[in-house]
């Protein structure tokens, strides 16, 4: 299992401000012979449609040397996560969690913009200082 990022706690509570539940933490998913572990596992019941949504978030902080490394590193583990979850939960989205100032600066080059498109990745920008979640991009 990896290791819990430094923002961690501050997204989980900033999903529970939102009303959601963590359900898991981390939220362990075998897939043939490989073992993943997504950062969160959540849900939240929907009064108006009478059913629960339920979503997994990857956290990442992009506190490296190299932003464009960690953006490399955090595509390639959601694309992966994503295949095991469409195969085992396909109920469940998935979310990528980034810092705000980390959205508001490289997430906005041409090249991550391109990215997130092309591979319809959700994101949650937040604030982990305050412990808030500022957006929800699908």
């Amino acid at each position: 299992m990896s290791a819990k990022d430094i923002f961690h706690d501050a997204v989980k509570i900033a999903l529970e401000k939102e009303g959601w539940q963590i359900t898991a933490d981390p939220l362990s998913l075998k897939f043939g012979d490989a073992q993943i572990y997504i950062d969160l596992g959540a849900e939240k019941i929907l009064a108006a449609e009478k059913g629960e949504q339920k979503i997994a978030v990857e956290i990442k902080t992009f506190i490296n040397d190299s932003v464009m490394f960690a953006f490399h590193l955090a595509i390639g583990q959601f694309i992966n996560y994503q295949v095991a979850l469409e195969n085992l939960q396909p109920f469940r989205l998935l979310y990528l969690a980034v810092p705000q100032e980390v959205y508001e600066t490289f997430f906005q080059s041409l090249l991550a913009r391109t990215v997130l498109q092309k591979y319809q990745i959700k994101l949650i920008v937040y604030d982990p200082e305050n412990e808030v979640i500022l957006k929800w991009l699908t």
